[in-house]
């Protein structure tokens, strides 16, 4: 069971768990002074105009932050630096002409978007400001890719955690003094900044600067194009779908529903989520290494999706548990009407762990058409699963919703990807899957049926059972005694290194000290 292939999983998961563990520690205390510097609606309205600007980026990004991450990775496997050249060359070419075409397009129609967003054209002037973060994220994206394709994780690191940072110093400030008005700012700021962070590492990348003409920018870039053309559109369709839905709820409830809805699904995608950004860090680039082969991919995906459930069960489990007093600590009690939606959103964490793993089989393969279709189909019945929660039982609905919409998405990617590439889960994975499952189901039943201060040690020993089981697991596929013992050797190598050194140093001192006397005296 052990493998070199779970280390380095593992490894990376760790580095990049780390990363959004520290995020975590600075967006608690940056979602406490917005939740109540600015509230529900100034949240709400956060959510619409980031919302709108994502469906515009999805339009005229053409995907190429996702797309051009298999071209890059292909490239840096050949070993050959001209080819990692052209490639790098070509795609930041293609950077600027998509970010200027977001740019131009946000800017022009920011009257509309406004009109359209908030039914009023009060926010035009904000839209207008905000164009041009299109630009700036589309060229921070790019060099993005050229850190995750080249596989410099710890730069990708670094850089999550210095821009956390900043993004708090900055944003908080502006709230406080502005509050609703330094929203825009806020936005642009952290745009600008992100793009200074990922420029300043991938710098650190040592790639050859080459001239491509035009002719070159078509030919090598009508891959990454094509694929990205359709990723544009899946990204067009998930961002509408969102969009579509924060309009519903607009309409039919409040702004400050969409405010609660978003501080919901902020809460579970940065502290649940947290494990999909470490695993995916290094996932696809493997993913797309080994995807001509089903054997070795669908062992890449069982790996992974091991992997992801025994490292998010216990934190779902936690979450379950501790939902309510949570809420209170991240926001404020303005926010509990989403109590009962958090606990749906968590146990639907279980099965969006899983079918994220598996989706990520199509983009590997480059099946553009496949993947557009699949998502195109998966968003539609998600919108419309969403839209009937949330009109028929508010915002529990949209949690139930959630739930119900990954659990037919896993069963759907399942049977695609069985029936086109013969993938399947094997048996470790589905008793793992199982264990966790159930644990959490105890949890989720616990939180919602049992009331007082019981539910509290109930929770504590079931989150117990849940982490027990995930390290023993985690301890067979890796041998966590053995790395320890390792570890311990490798720091006591390190001691014995420096004091001999240190020794050396003082030995020659002393013989320089005494050749000194002895000169001194002839």
């Amino acid at each position: 069971m052990k493998s070199e292939a779970y280390k380095g999983i593992f490894k990376t998961t760790a580095l990049f768990g780390g990363v959004q563990v520290f995020k975590i520690l600075i967006n608690i205390i940056r979602s406490k002074f917005i939740a109540v510097l600015l509230g529900p609606a100034g949240m709400g309205i956060n959510a619409l105009l980031t919302g709108t600007l994502g469906m515009v980026g999805a339009l005229t990004n053409f995907g190429l932050s996702t797309s051009a991450v298999k071209n890059v990775a292909a490239a840096n496997a050949t070993g050959v630096d001209e080819q990692v050249s052209l490639v790098v060359a070509v795609f930041r070419k293609w950077v600027w002409i998509t970010g200027l075409l977001g740019f131009v397009t946000t800017l022009i129609l920011s009257p509309w978007l406004s009109e359209l967003t908030f039914g009023n054209k009060d926010y035009t002037l904000g839209f207008a400001l905000l164009s041009i973060t299109l630009l700036i994220t589309q060229i921070s994206a790019g060099q993005g890719v050229v850190l995750r394709g080249m596989r410099k994780v710890k730069y990708m690191a670094q850089s999550d955690m210095i821009g956390a940072v900043i993004g708090l110093i900055i944003s908080i400030p502006l709230y406080y003094f502005f509050a609703n008005r330094g929203i825009v700012p806020a936005i642009m700021i952290t745009a600008v900044t992100g793009l200074l962070l990922t420029w300043y590492f991938a710098k650190k990348v040592k790639v050859k600067r080459i001239k491509v003409d035009l002719q070159s920018v078509w030919r090598e870039g009508k891959g990454m194009l094509i694929m990205g053309f359709m990723l544009s559109l899946t990204g067009l369709i998930t961002m509408g779908t969102a969009y579509v839905l924060r309009i519903f709820i607009t309409r039919t409830g409040s702004i400050e529903d969409v405010g609660l809805y978003n501080a919901g699904f902020a809460i579970i995608n940065s502290y649940v989520g947290l494990i999909f950004t470490a695993l995916s860090a290094d996932y696809y680039p493997r993913l797309s290494a080994v995807s001509h082969d089903r054997i070795e991919a669908t062992k890449e995906i069982n790996k992974q999706a091991e992997t992801g459930i025994l490292l998010i069960a216990p934190i779902i489990c936690f979450f379950l548990v501790s939902v309510k007093w949570l809420v209170v600590l991240l926001y404020s009690h303005k926010f509990s009407p989403i109590n009962d939606m958090m606990l749906w959103l968590a146990l639907g964490m279980f099965f969006k762990a899983s079918s994220w793993a598996v989706a990520f089989l199509v983009l590997a393969k480059g099946d553009s058409k496949v993947f557009f279709w699949n998502e195109l189909v998966a968003n539609l019945y998600i919108l419309a699963l969403n839209v009937a929660g949330y009109y028929f039982w508010g915002l529990t609905g949209l949690g139930v919703s959630f739930l119900a919409g990954y659990f037919l998405y896993l069963v759907h990617i399942t049977v695609l990807t069985k029936k086109l590439y013969g993938f399947s889960f094997d048996r470790f994975f589905i008793l793992i899957f199982m264990v966790q499952l159930t644990i959490g189901l105890m949890c989720f039943s616990s939180a919602l049926l049992i009331k007082g201060l019981w539910v509290y040690p109930i929770g504590a020993v079931l989150f117990i059972c849940s982490a027990a089981f995930s390290l023993y697991e985690i301890d067979k596929r890796l041998g966590l005694k053995q790395l320890i013992k390792q570890f311990k050797a490798k720091k006591e190598q390190k001691k014995n290194r420096k004091l001999t050194s240190t020794h050396s140093i003082e030995v020659l001192e002393t013989k320089q000290e005494v050749k000194k006397g002895v000169n001194h005296d002839t």
